[in-house]
Formats: structure tokens, sequence, C-alpha cells
């Protein structure tokens, strides 16, 4: 199994920026690729960006591109996800998630919160 603990999150203006991180413990981080979600009230979780085990390949959902970029390092068994340009509308819990298969996600952090003010 593995862990997950997200953290830096907070209140933020219209155009700001934050970086998240989520810390891994237990079983071998670089076996696992990365994903970070979101849920916004009201909603139901939604993908924002993933990352491969090794860190050469990345995807994130369009409504993120060009202002969010997930990123990790294997030493310190974490992934960041910073976040520029930061809009209302990306208000949400965010959450990380690690996934053995491709897509498929079987560990989740607790989440942190992201508020977004206009």
């Amino acid at each position: 199994q593995v862990q997950l603990v997200e953290s830096g999150g907070g209140l933020v203006q219209a155009g700001g920026s934050l970086r998240l991180s989520c810390a891994a413990s237990g079983r071998t981080f670089s076996i696992y690729n990365m994903g970070w979600f979101r849920q916004a009230p009201g909603k139901e979780r939604s993908f924002v960006a993933a990352i491969s085990r090794s860190g050469a390949r990345t995807y994130d959902t369009d409504s993120v591109k060009g202002r969010f970029t997930i990123s990790r390092d294997n030493a310190k068994n974490t992934v960041y996800l910073q976040m520029n340009s930061l809009k209302p509308e990306d208000t949400a819990v965010y959450y990380c998630a690690a996934a053995y298969m491709a897509n498929e996600y079987d560990y989740w952090g607790q989440g942190t919160q992201v508020t977004v003010s206009s």
C-alpha cells in the first residue's frame, strides 16, 4: 500500500499561484503513475493532470493547459501541482492519487482545499 498526504492548498486571489504537494509513504513511490484530481462543490470529482512513473510523460485536462504543471521527485517521494493564473472556477478540493496500472487509481489522499477569490 501507499499513503498519500496533500498539502499546499489555501485561499488565493484570481491570477495568483499555488503549489500543491503530495507526499507518499509505504511502497516504492516510483512504481506508481500519479495523478491530481479535483472536486468542486456540487460536482463530481474530475481529472486534472497525471504523470508517468519516471516523469517523462505528463497529461492534463484542457481547462488547465498552460496554467498547471505536474511534476514529481522520486527521490523525495513527492508529486507536485504548480498552479498559475488561478481562476475562481479552479476552486475545489484537490486530491492526489496513485495508479499501479495506468488510469486505475488505487490510492487516494485526503484532499486539500483550494479557494480562488475573484
